[in-house]
């Protein structure tokens, strides 16, 4: 049965009913688009019933972190962010309490990148209680000042915790580097070059983007970010630094690693993703030269209707 038949019979069958877009590229060309309706969120804010269409703006939620690694390598190429190895706290020298704990003064941004900080930090509570970290984070006065104080728990380097806070320290790198809002430098390093004119980033109380879950894109310009990698970088993003991007670099589980803000398979069938909430994805699979973007409405939910149709996308 050919993908797209694939596809249909998972729409007609109902194991879907929540999917919000589809884009899949093979070999840098659109070869499947699907847009359906439901509810929807924008973080924070619900948008009630919404008809998707090519031209609809979607949460991307965690998807945003994979884009923030991509804005990084921009902005270490054009000098204006440490190398990875650069020590942290020395990026936030206004904490200088913490800038002169000596516990925290291996922590370097390539442990921000991994995921490794070895600070205390919990994203399992649901993403509308305080009790989960990265919200916690959001009602904070100071983001980064709440990241960078959290117990130490353990060494550096050591083991990945999945942290929204990470993504948080990065874009404040990002942006102070560049000397303006990370959204502001995003519009003209990446998206502008891309072609991509339509994009919002959520903002916190504080006016800052939501560096690890903010970001609003239509499904189409998704699957462009994945095409970027297959690409190369297309002179955007350097290319050394998209192989050291998603070079697998700490283990989850068997078969499947973090590199720098993205996953990686390592088993037979090799590819990356970026993963949000809701079941936003963006896969890549470059052997076979495939892109499969998904939007979908299942927020703090199990994503059965991305998976469904990630399954018939990838015939397993």
């Amino acid at each position: 049965m050919a993908m797209a038949e694939r596809i249909e019979a998972v729409l007609r069958s109902g194991k879907a009913p929540n999917l919000h877009g589809l884009v899949v590229m093979r070999g840098g060309n659109v070869v499947l688009e699907r847009y359906g309706a439901g509810v929807d969120h924008r973080v924070g804010e619900s948008l009630g019933h919404v008809a998707f269409g090519r031209d609809t703006l979607h949460d991307v939620r965690s998807v945003s972190k994979s884009v923030v690694a991509l804005l990084y390598g921009i902005a270490l190429g054009e000098g204006l962010v440490p190398e990875p190895g650069a020590g942290l706290m020395g990026q936030f020298p206004e904490y200088t309490d913490l800038v002169a704990d000596p516990a925290r003064a291996h922590l370097t941004i390539e442990h921000a990148l991994t995921m490794t900080l070895g600070l205390d930090w919990n994203e399992d509570a649901p993403y509308t209680s305080p009790a989960n970290s990265e919200i916690a984070m959001e009602l904070a006065p100071d983001r980064y000042r709440y990241v960078l104080e959290r117990p130490v728990v353990e060494a550096a380097g050591k083991r990945w915790l999945y942290c929204g806070g990470a993504t948080a320290l990065i874009g404040g790198i990002i942006a102070r580097g560049a000397g303006r809002p990370l959204e502001e430098y995003a519009a003209g390093a990446l998206f502008r070059p891309l072609g991509i004119g339509d994009f919002q980033w959520s903002k916190g109380d504080d006016g800052l983007a939501m560096a690890a879950a903010g970001l609003r894109l239509r499904p189409i310009d998704l699957a462009a970010v994945g095409r970027l990698l297959l690409d190369g970088g297309q002179g955007i993003v350097p290319g050394e630094w998209i192989r050291e991007m998603l070079r697998p670099r700490v283990v989850i589980a068997d078969g499947f690693e973090y590199g720098y803000q993205w996953y990686v398979s390592t088993g037979e069938r090799r590819w990356v993703e970026a993963i949000g909430n809701g079941g936003q994805r963006l896969l890549v699979v470059p052997d076979e030269e495939l892109v499969v973007a998904i939007t979908a409405g299942e927020y703090d939910q199990e994503p059965a209707s991305s998976m469904a149709v990630l399954d018939a996308v990838l015939d397993r």
